[in-house]
Parts: structure tokens; C-alpha cells; sequence
């Protein structure tokens, strides 16, 4: 058995903490960026953050004493966040007053058993079904399971059953579809028969629009059918709809702005959405001292530590920055002009005209938006293929053609609707390199459905 030694030079990237701090930083939303700084900030005591967020009063550990809550409200009053404009706030109001519990939906349910007159015990079991709802609002749970848990008859759990499904909102406590939508008809007032009798036995041919059929077994015009289908597709088929359910539900803040300034689109970085950090100058006297120990040692490793974050937070920035301005560039008319403009765009592309791998486009873009003209969007919507249209011309984005399929379908006659082959032939007609797949593709994408199941009486 021969022993030999074998020399040969390898290369290999090896990924410190500093490279994957930098790389997790550059790829957080604003939302994570921002809790990310408060984290550092409560255990690094060497960083201070410079900006409005910090109470003018003190400096406390505490997120109420760190931020201004009157500066973060006006981010919420933007239309485009979604939020309700509150007007014009007085400098002696508290932040307190802006912070305030949600009422969940089992909440809002125990509140109303509470106010039912009639036997307490049966309100308790009521009580103890209404935690039992899952998120949409429903009872997975069977009776004779409950009866059991709770050691009582079947028939007591029923009665209790029905105070909760008396509750609003209707539909409440169902066990299936069919029941939750057979309860709001009941609580709504519909009297007819028909509607229940739809319910139970036809609702697969109600979602594909086959009122022929349904009307044909209820002995009833198809344009009477029609009818009825409306009424039951403007019931909610899930009651926990609109109630805080304990998913949350966060706001989207845009890390930039596009903005029309004098003919040219410029990017305008929202640097008031992230604190800014320094280094607290009571560390750095310590840090300058010629005198060694374990606590300078230790506030030396808390200011790297510091130092490369500052660094890695502005770096983000930076390169979203050229991000977004080799974007503006490259998708100038869809500023413009609205999303019917957009250009193909990818993200090879960029990395190739800013000198960046695709890799730090990909993270920097990513669950980031931006404010324009049109809202808020997301950047990586603004990357799109293309096909060839027929003469030669520039590729058409996905997203226009999508669109272009959307808006035609939107103003067909819905009693002649368009097939995927007119719509496919019209697009065609428009220069558009497409076939009948792709446009039944597309088409399913958008949710939309067939045009025999889009067709009205």
C-alpha cells in the first residue's frame, strides 16, 4: 500500500459573517429593515440613531420612546398605504392615543352571546363553540365530538349550535359550505325555495353558469335561474371575512419614489422611512483611550460590529438607488403612459448595464416597492419577458399582453362571450405573436374563466 502526498491549489469562497450580514440586510423589506435597526439599537450600546424617531425628551429602551409616533402616522394617512387619513395632529398629543387593541372575531362573537337573554349554561357551550371556529368562521369540529369533550347530550350542543349560527355575522358556526350559505339566506329573508334548493343540489353548475341545466330541473326560465345565482354569489362564503383573525396584515411602505420633475423622471429615496445610526460619541472616547481592557476590548468589537452595519445599510441603499435608476431609464414610457406601455425587462439585463450579478439585483428588489404615479408598486412586477410581435417589432411584455386579454374580456358582451381563439386572432391582428394555448394560459392566470362559463342569459 502505497502513502503519497498530492499538492493541488483549489479556490473557494468562503462566506463571512460580515458578507452574510451584508447580503441579509440587502435583501430586507423596509418593515424588516426597520425592526432589524430597533433590534440592534436595544442590544449594541455603542449605536444612536439620529433622527426624528428618537424622543426629544429621553432616550428610553423602550419602542414608544424611540420613535415619534405622529411621524409614523403620516407614513400610514398615504392613500396609497391603504390607511385612513386622521388630519392634522397637535404637538400635546399622545402616541398613546393611536395605540389601541383589535377586536378579533371570537371577541366579537362573546360579546354578543353575552347580551343574549336565555339559559346561561347553553350561552357557556355557545361560548366554548365559538373558540372551536377556525379562521374562515367555520365548525370542523362535529356535534357528538363536542358532546363528548364536554360530557353532554348531543341535542344541547345543537341548541347552543344555533345561537351561535344566529349570531352576526350570518353564516357564522357552519359546518360546510352549503349550511353557511343556506344560514345567510335564512337570516337575510329569502323566503323562496328555489334559492335553497340551488344551494344544496347545484352549486358545481352554478359556478360553471349552466342555467340551462338549473333551470331546466327547476322547471323555472333559465334567465329566472340567472337570477337566483346572483343573489347566492353575493353571499360570503367566508363569514370571518373583514375580522382580524390573528393574521397580520402589514403595510406596505415604499423604500423610493418616482417622481416627474421637470420633464425627467428622478428617483427619490424615502431616507425617512430607516433611522439613521451614528456612533454614540461616549464609546467613541472610550474606543481612543490608550487603556487596555476586557471593556474596551469588548466596546472595540460592539463598534466593528456597528461600523459594518452603517455601512452595509448604506450599501443597500446605494445599489437599490442604481437599481431603480437604470429601471426609470429603461421603462421611461410606463411612468409615462401607465402599465399598457411596460417594456420586457430583466433582470440580466440590469445586472449587465450596471455591472452587478443578477444575484445582488435579485436581493435588492426583493419585497420592495415603489410610490409613482399610478400607487404603490412592486418593483419585481416591473420585471417582465416578452414575445416577438409578428412584424419584428419591439417584444410586448406578459403583463401587457396579459392585460390586453383582461381589458378585452372585460368589455365583451356577456352574452356572446369571446372564445380564446377570437381573442388570440385579435392579438394576431395586432402584431402579436400568440396562440390559443397561451391565451387560455394567460386567461387562467388572471383567474378569469371560459367563455362558456362567463356567459350570461
Amino acid at each position: 500500500m502505497d502513502y503519497s502526498y498530492n499538492l493541488a491549489q483549489e479556490q473557494k469562497l468562503a462566506l463571512t459573517q460580515e458578507m452574510q450580514l451584508s447580503i441579509k440586510i440587502l435583501q430586507m423589506s423596509a418593515n424588516e429593515l426597520r425592526e432589524y435597526i430597533n433590534e440592534e439599537y436595544e442590544e449594541n450600546p455603542v449605536l444612536d440613531i439620529k433622527d426624528d424617531f428618537i424622543s426629544s425628551e429621553n432616550k428610553k429602551s423602550t419602542d414608544l420612546d424611540k420613535y415619534d409616533y405622529k411621524e409614523m402616522i403620516k407614513y400610514l394617512e398615504f392613500d396609497n398605504y391603504g390607511a385612513q387619513s386622521y388630519g392634522n395632529y397637535e404637538e400635546e398629543v399622545s402616541p398613546f392615543n393611536f395605540i389601541s387593541q383589535k377586536k378579533s372575531l371570537k371577541e366579537y362573537l362573546h360579546e354578543q352571546v353575552m347580551e343574549i337573554e336565555g339559559n346561561e349554561f347553553k350561552k357557556e357551550i355557545a361560548d366554548y363553540i365559538i373558540e372551536s371556529l377556525d379562521n374562515r368562521g367555520y365548525l370542523e369540529i362535529g356535534i357528538n365530538e363536542i358532546s363528548e369533550e364536554l360530557n353532554l347530550d348531543s341535542k344541547l350542543v345543537e341548541e347552543a349550535l344555533k345561537i351561535v349560527q344566529s349570531l352576526e355575522p350570518y353564516g357564522i358556526g357552519a359546518r360546510n359550505l352549503k349550511e353557511c350559505l343556506n344560514n345567510q339566506l335564512k337570516y337575510l329573508g329569502y323566503n323562496d325555495e328555489k334559492l335553497y334548493v340551488m344551494v344544496d343540489k347545484f352549486l358545481e353548475e352554478l359556478a360553471d353558469n349552466k342555467f340551462k341545466n338549473i333551470a331546466l330541473a327547476l322547471d323555472i326560465s333559465p334567465r329566472e335561474a340567472q337570477r337566483y345565482g346572483d343573489i347566492i354569489k353575493k353571499l360570503e362564503p367566508k363569514p370571518s371575512r373583514g375580522f382580524y383573525t390573528g393574521e397580520e396584515v402589514k403595510y406596505v411602505l415604499p423604500d423610493a419614489e418616482i417622481r416627474k420633475i421637470q420633464d425627467e423622471f428622478l428617483v427619490i429615496m424615502n431616507d425617512k422611512l430607516v433611522p439613521s445610526l451614528s456612533i454614540s460619541n461616549t464609546y467613541k472616547e472610550i474606543v481612543n483611550s490608550d487603556k487596555e481592557s476586557d471593556a474596551t476590548a469588548y466596546v472595540k468589537e460592539r463598534l466593528d460590529k456597528a461600523l459594518f452595519i452603517i455601512k452595509s445599510i448604506e450599501q443597500r441603499r446605494s445599489t437599490l438607488y442604481k437599481v431603480l435608476k437604470k429601471i426609470v431609464e429603461n421603462q421611461e414610457d410606463y411612468f409615462k403612459y401607465g402599465i399598457n406601455y411596460i417594456k420586457p425587462m430583466t433582470l440580466k439585463y440590469i445586472s449587465e448595464e450596471i455591472g452587478m450579478h443578477e444575484s445582488t439585483i435579485s436581493r435588492a428588489i426583493k419585497d420592495k416597492y415603489i410610490l409613482t404615479a399610478f400607487g404603490t408598486v412592486k418593483i419585481r412586477s416591473l420585471f417582465t419577458t416578452g414575445m416577438t410581435s409578428t412584424k419584428g417589432e419591439d417584444d410586448v411584455a406578459v403583463f401587457r399582453i396579459k392585460n390586453s386579454i383582461k381589458e378585452l374580456i372585460n368589455g365583451e358582451d356577456k352574452t356572446k362571450p369571446f372564445s380564446d381563439q377570437y381573442i388570440c386572432d385579435y392579438l394576431n391582428d395586432k402584431n402579436i405573436n400568440i396562440s390559443r394555448r397561451t391565451v387560455a394560459k394567460y386567461r387562467e392566470e388572471l383567474q378569469i374563466k371560459s367563455s362558456s362559463k362567463r356567459k350570461r342569459i
